[in-house]
């Protein structure tokens, strides 16, 4: 028996890394989690930003959002520590504001290898990028930065390139949106475990335990017994 789990993402939501890691934490502690199989689905927060955006993390979101300034150091300011509290350093100064775009399309392209070959380029490629973006302050919009994440998962530079602006791609990445349209999914990162639980946000990790648990108490096969014990036959005698 396994358990799916799709998750809708983008690597320009910092609650997505944080969201990462308990769904993580969560899978550690799962005594069955080789039997959980998890497909990363594209999202994009602002399909609207340029390739490459010269405003700072803050002056984008003031700018682009209409939220009053103050508001917003203290939304990133809060957003840091609980990345701190999951290991993770963010670096909103530095933050080079992006279009996920083409991180997507190479995603996509990640994902269609490792159904060839069982690879795990795809989610080793989400954390490569998310860490990137919010700890590294390179440049997801840039096609070089996007080869040289790709060629640490093993693929090719050239390929990476060609994804990068590769419309059959774009196509992936589009179905992945208007599919998780169709289930009401309106904000990332949201989880659904089995096609049937829906987890919205970067929950604590005891809530995705939760529900794998859940999960896996649904497929295991389950025996009511009908009626007061008749006479039978055991080991010991009739």
């Amino acid at each position: 028996m396994s358990i799916d789990v799709q998750i809708w993402s983008d690597i320009a939501c910092p609650w997505c890394f944080i969201g990462k890691r308990r769904f993580e934490k969560a899978l550690a502690q799962f005594p069955q989690r080789e039997q959980v199989t998890v497909t990363w689905r594209s999202f994009q927060l602002d399909p609207t930003l340029p390739e490459h955006d010269d405003r700072s993390e803050v002056d984008y979101l003031v700018e682009s959002k209409g939220i009053p300034r103050a508001s917003v150091e203290q939304m990133i300011g809060q957003v840091a520590e609980n990345a701190l509290g999951e290991g993770l350093h963010y670096d909103f100064d530095h933050l080079v504001v992006a279009n996920s775009r083409r991180a997507h399309r190479l995603l996509q392209l990640a994902k269609h290898i490792d159904a060839e070959d069982g690879g795990t380029r795809a989610a080793d490629l989400k954390e490569l990028l998310l860490a990137a973006h919010f700890e590294k302050a390179l440049d997801i919009g840039n096609v070089e930065v996007l080869a040289a994440l790709a060629e640490e998962v093993g693929i090719a530079p050239d390929d990476a390139e060609a994804a990068a602006s590769s419309d059959e791609l774009d196509h992936a990445v589009e179905a992945d949106i208007r599919l998780g349209a169709q289930i009401g999914v309106r904000g990332v990162p949201f989880f659904v475990v089995d096609g049937k639980y829906g987890i919205s946000g970067a929950q604590p990790p005891e809530v995705f335990l939760q529900v794998l648990e859940q999960a896996r108490a649904e497929q295991t096969p389950s025996l009511i017994t009908v009626g007061e014990s008749g006479d039978a036959c055991g080991p010991d005698g009739c």
